[in-house]
C-alpha cells in the first residue's frame, strides 16, 4: 500500500459531567469510521479524542457526589472511555485536560496571549448559560431571552475577567473563510458563522473566571482560572506535543495542521471562530476542515434524562452487538440534517439490512460452497454476462465509497456497500446455483458462480472494515483468505483458489423478535427513570444543619420597578423588619410592578450581595415555577421580619 502521508482527525472532547448517550458517542464512531478508512487506504492516521474536565459544572457535580473534582473526573473519564471502547473506537490518543502537560502548556499559551496584547483584564456584565458555560450578548440570546444553543435559562452575571481581543482578528478570519470555502462544512454552517456571528461584529471573548476554582490557574494572576475555550480547544495541539517556545514533539511537526476537526453543530461557533483566531494569535496554520455534524435524535426529540428518552451505547450493545450499533449510528445520520432513530427502526434495520441482506447472503453462499464442493474454492472462469455485471458493480462500489468518504458522506458510503450486497443477492436469483447443481455438465459454471459470489462478499467485507470491523473480520476469516487489504480491490478475482471455506459458517446477525427486545428496553428504561428519580431526590435532600444556614424572613414589597436593561427582571424594595433591601428578581414575565407592591413574601435574607445587570441585589424571593410562569410565595398575615422556621 502506497504511503499517502499523515492524516490527523479529532473529535470534540467530551465534557466530564456524566455518562454520554448515543447522540454524543455518534461523533466518536463517525470519526472512527473515517480514521479506519484512511488507515486502510494508506494514510498514517492520528486519531485523538478525550475529555474536557474543568469548569463550574464539574465543580458542582463533584460537590454533589461528595468527591473531589479530580476524583469525580477520574470516574467520569473512565465511564466515557467505556462507552467508546464498547463500540471498538480505535483512537490513538485519549487526552484529558487534567493531564499535567496539557495544563502547563495552556498556562504558557495564556501568558503568550497576554504578553503580546491579545488578552486584557476587564469586567463581564451580561448573560451566562450554566449548561453550556458560555456568555452571550443581548443580540445573541433568543427572542424570549433564552440560550441560543441549548434553549436553557440565562443568568445575569457580573465578574472580573480577562478578555481575548477577538475583534482584532475578525476581518482576517472572514477573509480566510471566504478564500477557503472547504474550511467549514457543511455549507449551511459556513453561512451561519459568517452572517450570524462574524459580519454583525465579533465581541471580545471572556477567557477567565473567578467565581469557581476548578480550572487551570492563570500563573500570573491566580485568582483567575483559565476559562473553558482556551483550555479545551488547545487540546488539539497540546495532544501532539505543541510547545509555545518552539520545542515541539515530533508528532506536532508531523500532524499539524489537523486534516479534520469533527464536532457537533451546536459547538461549531467555538471551533470555526474562537479556535482559528487563537491559532492566528499563536502564529499557527488553521485546521484544513471543520465539519459540524447534525444531531442524532430519539424520534423527533433531543435526548434528555428528564424526558426518559436517553439511549446509552452500552445498553444498545448488550441488545444488538457492537457492529449493529455502529451500523445504526452511521447509516441513519444524513450529511447535513438531524438523524432520527427509534427502537422499532433499529430492529427493522438490523433484520432487513444486517440479518437478511448481509448475514443471509454470506451464510447461504458458504453453505452452498460446502454442500457442492466441500468448501474448496475454484474458479473455472466459465463466465456469462451476469458475471461481468457483478464484477463491474464491485469495482464501481470501491470508487463510490472513496468519493463519499472523501466528502464525509459516510451514510452514503455504507449504502454503496449494501447496494453491492443487494446485487450479489440478485445474482443468486439470476444464476440459480441450486439448478446448476442438478446438471453434471454445469459443475464448472456452478463453481464460477460461487466464486464470483465469494469474491463479491470479500470486496464488501474489506470495505466494511471501516464501519463494521468485527463483522468484516468474521467474514474474511470464514473465507480463509489473506486478501484483506484495500489494495486487493483493484481488480475482481483475487480471492485465492484451492482453499476451503469455513466448515461451519457463523451466523453474523440473528433476526430479532421485536416483542422480546421491547420487553428488555422497557426494563432498561424503568431502571434509568428510577436512577433519575433517586438522583433528584438525593439532590433535594439536605440536612437540618444545612437548612439552618438559611435565614428565611417575611418581607413586604414597598415598591417595584422594571429593570432598565433587562425585560425579564424586576427590582423590588422590600421591608424585612427594620431594614429595607433592594432585590432583583427574574419574574417580570409573570408580574407587573404594580402587582408586586404590598405583597408579603418570603425572603432569603442571608445571601451574599451581588450585582445583576448593574443593580445591587441583597437577597432572593422564594417563588415556584411551572413552565415559564413564576408564582412568588406569599405569607399574608405575618409582619415583616417574622422568621420562617
Amino acid at each position: 500500500m502506497e504511503n499517502k502521508g499523515p492524516y490527523y482527525i479529532t473529535t470534540a472532547i467530551a465534557y466530564a459531567v456524566g455518562k454520554p448517550h448515543i447522540g454524543n458517542v455518534y461523533e466518536i464512531v463517525l470519526a472512527d469510521a473515517l480514521a479506519r478508512y484512511k488507515r486502510m487506504t494508506g494514510y498514517e492516521v492520528y486519531f485523538q479524542t478525550g475529555t474536557d474536565e474543568h469548569g463550574q459544572k464539574v465543580e458542582q457535580k463533584a460537590e454533589a457526589a461528595k468527591k473531589t473534582p479530580q476524583e469525580f473526573v477520574d470516574q467520569i473519564a473512565g465511564e466515557i472511555r467505556e462507552q467508546f471502547d464498547c463500540v471498538h473506537v480505535s483512537y490513538d490518543k485519549f487526552i484529558r485536560t487534567t493531564d499535567p502537560e496539557h495544563e502547563r502548556t495552556v498556562q504558557k499559551i495564556f501568558r503568550k496571549f497576554y504578553d503580546q496584547g491579545d488578552i486584557y483584564k476587564g469586567h463581564y456584565d451580561g448573560m451566562y448559560c450554566q449548561e453550556d458555560e458560555a456568555f452571550y450578548t443581548a443580540s445573541q440570546v433568543t427572542a424570549d431571552g433564552k440560550c441560543p444553543i441549548c434553549g436553557g435559562e440565562l443568568i445575569p452575571m457580573q465578574e472580573e475577567t480577562y478578555f481575548f481581543r477577538m475583534s482584532k482578528y475578525a476581518d482576517r478570519l472572514i477573509q480566510y473563510i471566504e478564500e477557503h470555502p472547504e474550511f467549514i462544512q457543511p455549507e449551511s454552517r459556513r453561512n451561519e458563522m459568517i452572517n450570524n456571528f462574524l459580519k454583525p461584529g465579533l465581541q471580545d471573548l471572556s477567557v477567565s473566571r473567578t467565581s469557581f476554582k476548578w480550572g487551570i490557574p492563570v500563573d500570573f494572576d491566580p485568582q483567575h482560572v483559565i476559562y473553558v475555550w482556551i483550555d479545551a480547544l488547545s487540546n488539539y495541539i497540546t495532544g501532539l506535543g505543541y510547545d509555545v517556545d518552539g520545542n515541539h514533539a515530533p508528532a506536532f511537526a508531523q500532524y499539524w495542521p489537523a486534516d479534520l476537526h469533527l464536532v457537533g453543530k451546536d459547538i461549531i461557533r467555538f471551533h470555526t471562530i474562537y479556535w482559528p483566531i487563537m491559532l492566528m494569535a499563536l502564529g499557527l496554520p488553521l485546521p484544513k476542515q471543520v465539519f459540524g455534524h447534525p444531531w442524532l435524535l430519539t424520534g423527533n426529540d433531543k435526548m434528555s434524562k428528564s424526558h426518559g428518552n436517553v439511549i446509552y451505547t452500552d445498553d444498545l450493545v448488550k441488545l444488538f452487538g457492537a457492529d449493529a450499533v455502529r451500523y445504526i449510528m452511521l447509516h441513519e445520520m444524513p450529511f447535513d440534517q438531524d438523524g432520527h432513530i427509534t427502537y422499532a427502526l433499529m430492529i427493522e434495520r438490523i433484520n432487513s439490512a444486517l440479518a437478511n441482506n448481509l448475514g443471509n447472503l454470506v451464510n447461504r453462499t458458504l453453505a452452498m460452497q460446502n454442500k457442492y464442493f466441500n468448501g474448496m474454492i475454484a474458479n473455472p472462469k466459465e463466465s456469462e454476462a451476469a458475471d461481468e455485471e457483478l464484477a463491474d458493480k464491485a469495482l464501481e462500489t470501491v470508487q463510490n465509497v472513496e468519493t463519499h468518504m472523501n466528502t464525509l458522506h459516510v451514510a452514503e458510503a455504507i449504502s454503496d456497500i449494501f447496494s453491492l450486497l443487494d446485487r450479489a443477492n440478485k445474482y443468486i436469483d439470476e444464476t440459480m446455483p441450486w439448478a446448476l447443481a442438478k446438471d453434471s455438465e454445469k459443475i464448472s459454471r456452478l463453481a464460477t458462480v460461487l466464486y464470483n459470489l465469494l469474491e463479491s462478499i470479500r470486496f464488501a467485507a474489506v470495505l466494511l472494515r471501516a464501519f463494521l470491523p468485527e463483522t468484516a473480520a468474521k467474514i474474511l476469516d470464514q473465507l480463509h483468505t489473506e486478501k484483506r487489504d484495500y489494495d486487493t480491490l483493484t481488480s475482481f478475482g483475487q480471492l485465492e483458489t484451492g482453499v476451503r471455506t469455513a466448515e461451519h459458517p457463523e451466523i453474523l446477525f440473528a433476526r430479532l423478535d421485536e416483542k422480546e427486545i421491547m420487553k428488555q428496553v422497557e426494563e432498561t428504561q424503568k431502571k434509568q427513570m428510577e436512577e433519575v428519580r433517586k438522583a433528584k431526590t438525593k439532590a433535594r435532600e439536605i440536612t437540618m444543619e444545612e437548612f439552618g444556614k438559611l435565614d428565611l424572613v417575611v418581607g413586604r414589597v414597598l415598591s417595584c420597578r422594571k429593570h432598565p436593561d433587562a425585560d425579564k427582571l424586576l427590582i423590588e424594595t422590600v421591608d424585612i423588619g427594620g431594614e429595607v433591601r433592594q432585590i432583583v428578581s427574574g419574574i417580570a414575565d409573570s408580574y407587573t410592578p404594580g402587582q408586586m407592591i404590598g405583597k408579603h413574601v418570603v425572603v432569603i435574607s442571608n445571601l451574599k450581595a451581588t450585582t445583576i445587570r448593574g443593580e445591587e441585589s441583597r437577597g432572593m424571593l422564594l417563588a415556584g415555577k411551572s413552565g415559564n410562569t413564576y408564582a412568588v410565595v406569599e405569607v399574608n398575615g405575618l409582619e415583616p421580619g417574622t422568621k420562617i422556621a
